[in-house]
């Protein structure tokens, strides 16, 4: 009997390993596999606060024409003794709160900054690369110039723009983020911030903003980048410069963005224009300071100080 299971495993063994040579795969092997993307989550981690928020509990799909299943109708003649019982500091009306908080914190901080420039791109970026050094070095020619840097407060290109501007002596501000995989906030920040909520931590890059310095990234500077053009599009906030550096990197979006969207009509040729390349430091420190500069002397005809009025 012994003798035989082994026989037994031992082919089994072998077959399943030349299907696998062979490149076969059964049909219950491919069952038993989800794909990735429709996996729940990738995440192991703790779940973060902007998951809690955004994650809506499943529900059973119903056609409108069928009838109410039973235990739907007792689920609904239960919620109102569940939700007297139910703890209040878990629910998204509580969470209101929380993001209320990070609001005041974010908008107290930040308020008496002198203008800045937000610098952004890849947490995953070395010092000696080239483009942290590109980054460093333009972070340091705004210093200079005046402007503070923001940042996302953590490291790659993040870090080499908040060193650049601290080495100066200029305000270095980081608005890290909470994240499933822990992210600490990079040693050249004067001011450190800590956000649960992506949308929060971005209205203080747009608010407290004279720029974007847009450096070669992923995702998170794609979703930075995007949000400066459409709020500038739809004129919710002032025209400010948004830079790409490095053309080589950028030119396959660019080229993109003219020859597809722009020929299909779904922006037009001022849109297009809102975005500008350089591959080139101090023509990005120049280009800043000069719109910012017009943009001063614009507000101060505009909106004159009130002590010049009194005399007057």
């Amino acid at each position: 009997m012994s003798n035989t299971n082994h026989s037994d495993k031992r082919h089994s063994n072998g077959a399943n390993n030349r299907h696998k040579q062979n490149g076969v795969t059964s049909s219950s092997q491919k069952m038993g596999k989800a794909s990735p993307r429709y996996r729940p989550s990738r995440n192991q981690g703790p779940v973060t606060e902007d998951e809690r928020l955004l994650r809506r509990p499943t529900q059973p799909l119903i056609s409108p024409k069928a009838p109410v299943p039973q235990e739907q109708v007792r689920e609904e003649e239960h919620a109102l003794d569940r939700a007297l019982h139910f703890d209040f500091t878990l629910t998204d009306p509580w969470r209101v709160l929380r993001i209320m908080s990070e609001f005041v914190n974010g908008f107290d901080a930040l308020a008496h900054i002198p203008p800045s420039v937000a610098v952004f791109g890849s947490a995953r970026v070395k010092p000696g690369d080239p483009t942290y050094q590109a980054a460093e070095e333009t972070a340091r020619l705004l210093a200079q110039a005046g402007f503070g840097i923001i940042t996302g407060g953590g490291p790659g290109v993040m870090e080499a723009a908040n060193k650049g501007a601290q080495e100066e002596g200029a305000c270095s501000v980081g608005c890290n983020i909470e994240l499933p995989f822990e992210q600490s906030a990079n040693p050249y920040l004067d001011i450190s911030l800590d956000f649960s909520y992506f949308f929060v931590r971005k209205t203080m890059f747009i608010k407290y903003a004279e720029a974007f310095v847009i450096f070669p990234g992923g995702f998170g500077t794609m979703d930075e980048l995007f949000e400066a053009l459409t709020l500038i599009q739809t004129r919710k906030v002032n025209h400010f410069p948004v830079i790409l550096y490095n053309s080589k990197y950028w030119g396959g979006l660019t080229a993109w963005l003219n020859e597809t969207m722009l020929t299909a009509g779904a922006i037009s040729e001022e849109d297009a224009l809102l975005l500008r390349v350089s591959d080139d430091p101090q023509e990005i420190c120049q280009f800043v300071t000069e719109a910012y500069q017009e943009l001063y002397r614009a507000d101060k005809k505009q909106n004159p100080d009130i002590r010049e009025q009194l005399i007057r």
